[in-house]
């Protein structure tokens, strides 16, 4: 088989199936997208073609690509991916840009709770270097896959804790908290689609509200006056989020939206002495 043949065993020319195959190729041949379009009379080896075979055998069964490669490019950084974390999402990236734009002392000290691959943390650590950053998960495993992108990136001032949100955190208070936290209804149809990602990581009581609400209702004790706390939602949780933020006397309190037109982000800031 080579790589023509190969590429024409999933989806129709220009669909996103055949850019997933696309991917897959250049991920086991270890070429980039331009050389993979001219070789296309290439032979794949014998492992290659079965390695080929057994990814699509995975995403024919809905199990993402990342996964299947190791690895998924988030914001500047290509980030591992296990089976233990969430795959980040572009969308995610909403909140970098939102917190960069930020009015944020220089050496700012954060915390990511809920870190998963550490895609915030380590994007933030990579555009602000003097950032005293904190980055927490509930579940070691997920710790350990983003304590490897750490290393990987030799992003050496990101920081990691084993924690249920703030729970173990040592006494302190920070100038910035973030989180993209489980916000998903158990009941949502978007469910459906998601069934090989870790269910702990997407799903919350609440509607989708409980884990929002906790560290919401928590974050005035860990933020300093000036403080500001940006958190990623759902598309149809925008309104009761910034209630949320209203209601525990946060200000400026804004929602901004992902690149699908979505209410994805919203953030306030704490203006008085806890």
């Amino acid at each position: 088989m080579n790589i023509g043949q190969a590429l024409n065993l999933r989806g129709e020319s220009d669909s996103y199936e055949r850019q997933e195959a696309m991917w897959l190729l250049e991920h086991i041949l270890e070429l980039n997208s331009l050389e993979l379009k001219m070789r296309q009379m290439q032979i794949l080896t014998q492992e290659q073609e079965q390695q080929y075979l057994d990814g699509l055998m995975r995403l024919s069964k809905g199990e993402p690509l990342a996964y299947i490669t190791g690895s998924q490019p988030f914001w500047s950084l290509d980030l591992n991916v296990t089976p233990d974390t969430l795959v980040p999402r572009p969308d995610t990236e909403i909140l970098i840009e939102t917190v960069l734009s930020l009015d944020l002392p220089e050496h700012c000290s954060m915390v990511d709770l809920g870190t998963g691959t550490g895609a915030i943390a380590l994007s933030l650590a990579k555009e602000r270097p003097y950032w005293k950053i904190l980055a927490t998960d509930i579940y070691f495993p997920t710790l350990e896959v983003a304590q490897s992108n750490a290393k990987k990136h030799a992003l050496n001032q990101v920081k990691f804790l084993c924690s249920a949100w703030f729970e173990a955190i040592p006494s302190q208070k920070f100038d910035l908290i973030v989180s993209n936290p489980p916000y998903i209804d158990a009941n949502d149809e978007h469910m459906l689609n998601l069934g090989t990602e870790p269910r702990r990581a997407l799903v919350a009581d609440k509607h989708g509200l409980a884990d929002l609400e906790q560290i919401i209702g928590q974050a005035v004790l860990w933020l300093n006056t000036h403080g500001w706390i940006a958190v990623e939602h759902g598309y149809d949780q925008g309104q009761a989020v910034c209630q949320l933020l209203m209601d525990h006397n946060f200000a400026k309190v804004q929602t901004c939206k992902d690149y699908g037109g979505n209410d994805r982000i919203s953030l306030g800031q704490w203006l008085a002495d806890t």
